[in-house]
C-alpha cells in the first residue's frame, strides 16, 4: 500500500522558518519525481517545488530564495525547508510524487501551514 504522510506544519508567525517533511512507503521512491503543492483557502492547489528524480530543483517564483526543497532516496524522505515565511504562505501543503514512466501519481493528505502574527 502506497503512503505519503506529511508532516511539520504549525503556526508561525511571519519571517520565521519551518521544515515540511513527507514520508513515502510502498513504492519504488528513487523512480519518482516529487513535488510540494499547497492550496490556500479559498483557492486552487499551485505546485511550490519539485524536484526530479536526478535531484534537479525548480521553484515557484512566490518562493524562489525563500524555499528549498531536497529528497534522500535512502530514507525515502522529501523536505522543504521554509524561510522568510508571509502570511500568503499559509496553507494546506501536500506531497505528490509522480512515476512519469508508468503514468503513477500518488498525493498525500496534507498538512497545515499558517503564518500570522
Amino acid at each position: 500500500q502506497v503512503q505519503l504522510v506529511e508532516s511539520g506544519g504549525r503556526s508561525v508567525q511571519p519571517g520565521g522558518s519551518l521544515k515540511l517533511s513527507c514520508a513515502a512507503s510502498g513504492l519504488t521512491f528513487s523512480e519518482y519525481a516529487l513535488s510540494w503543492h499547497r492550496q490556500a483557502p479559498g483557492k486552487e492547489r499551485e505546485l511550490v517545488a519539485s524536484i526530479s528524480t536526478g535531484g534537479r530543483a525548480n521553484y515557484a517564483d512566490a518562493v524562489k530564495g525563500r524555499f528549498t526543497i531536497s529528497r534522500h532516496n535512502d530514507k525515502a524522505m522529501m523536505d522543504l525547508q521554509m524561510n522568510d515565511l508571509r502570511p500568503d504562505d499559509t496553507a494546506v501543503y501536500y506531497c505528490r510524487a509522480e512515476w512519469r514512466k508508468r503514468r503513477l501519481v500518488e498525493w498525500g493528505s496534507g498538512t497545515l501551514v499558517t503564518v500570522s502574527s
